[in-house]
């Protein structure tokens, strides 16, 4: 009994005593999203061109410009696989315009290591459109005016939506980064 009067009228810093971060949860939750985010296609979304925004694509995105140390540059490989699998792109689609896109971020950290929310949405906005473009022209599909027509009601809502789907990163990066009591 006396103990738990001790643990009530602790300060509030004695509670993150002997206290870790979990490593599944640092290393795994950027995967797990940037994977779920690319079961999207499987969604029972009824449409006549294609509207859903690229949410795996998105998701790399904004986890790469959020925290840039949480992926390695080699990331897009494997998260490119998984995607080409469950969006129905032709293999090596995904694997080269994630990596592409790990890489050029890559370089765009070295030169502007300071970025603003202002400066990632742009950067996300001009991705965005060479990440739909290609996808498109990788499909097979012939492209003509028409085509690309239909697709800029998918690249207006990937453009806006990105803003969300950072603030939704920025709160997985928090739960990503909660401390878990050790045992023993």
């Amino acid at each position: 009994m006396e103990r738990l009067a001790s643990n009530a009228r602790r300060d509030a810093y004695g509670s993150k005593i002997n206290r870790d971060h979990s490593p599944v949860l640092a290393y795994g939750v950027p995967w797990i999203t940037i994977m779920l985010g690319s079961l999207t296609p499987l969604l029972p979304v009824i449409a006549p061109a294609p509207i859903l925004p690229p949410l795996g694509y998105l998701l790399l995105l904004a986890w790469r410009m959020l925290r840039p140390g949480v992926l390695p540059m080699w990331a897009g490989l494997p998260l490119g696989l998984f995607n080409d699998l469950y969006s129905g792109q032709p293999i090596g689609s995904g694997i080269l315009l994630f990596s592409v896109t790990m890489i050029a971020l890559e370089l765009l950290e070295i030169r502007f290591p300071w970025r603003s929310f202002w400066q990632d949405w742009l950067v996300a906005a001009l991705f965005i459109p060479v990440f739909l473009l290609f996808s498109a022209l990788f499909s097979g599909a012939s492209i003509g005016v028409r085509q690309l027509a239909l697709l800029v009601p998918q690249l207006l809502l990937s453009v806006i939506a990105f803003p969300i789907i950072a603030k939704m990163v920025s709160l997985l990066d928090r739960l990503r980064l909660t401390r878990v009591r050790r045992i023993g």
